[in-house]
């Protein structure tokens, strides 16, 4: 049986655009366009998570508006992993949606050297492009409703 982790996912909207990203030097069928997103510390609570993961992947502060729900999504074969995600309506001040920006880790997760990433926004009627089900609540967030 897979273990579960607990992740966030930052749906950030300015101006009819969502914020996404793409990993520098990664084929695009390898990791697809992304969402903010990650784990849930322990002791923090999801809405926090989701204010940490939108400044530690972008360098931008924002907000959270309001949850959206709560999706699980299995990550088998990559991982034995179900992430159970909780997904956030959230924006940021002065965003300036012809912006693109790199921002990255040194120190990732996975345990692997260093990763760099580029921010941009998308039109939200070009955001069925996610990968790795980021998508999924799209349609819940835009219609102000929440899915569990």
């Amino acid at each position: 049986m897979p273990r579960e982790i607990r992740k966030v996912a930052c749906y950030v909207v300015h101006d009819g655009h969502l914020l996404v990203f793409t990993h520098n030097g990664m084929p695009m069928t390898v990791t697809g366009v992304q969402v903010p997103a990650g784990s849930i510390e322990p002791g923090e609570s999801p809405e926090e998570a989701a204010v940490r993961e939108l400044f530690e992947e972008t360098g931008r502060h924002g907000q959270v508006v309001r949850g959206v729900g709560i999706q699980r999504y299995d990550l088998r074969p990559a991982r034995d992993e179900v992430a159970v995600r909780h997904y956030f309506r959230m924006r940021m001040t002065a965003a300036d949606v012809a912006e693109r920006w790199t921002a990255g880790e040194s120190d990732p997760s996975h345990g692997e050297s260093g990763t760099s990433w580029t921010c941009w926004w998308i039109p939200l009627t070009d955001a069925h492009v996610l990968a790795a089900g980021f998508g999924a609540l799209l349609g819940p967030m835009l219609a102000g409703t929440t899915a569990q």
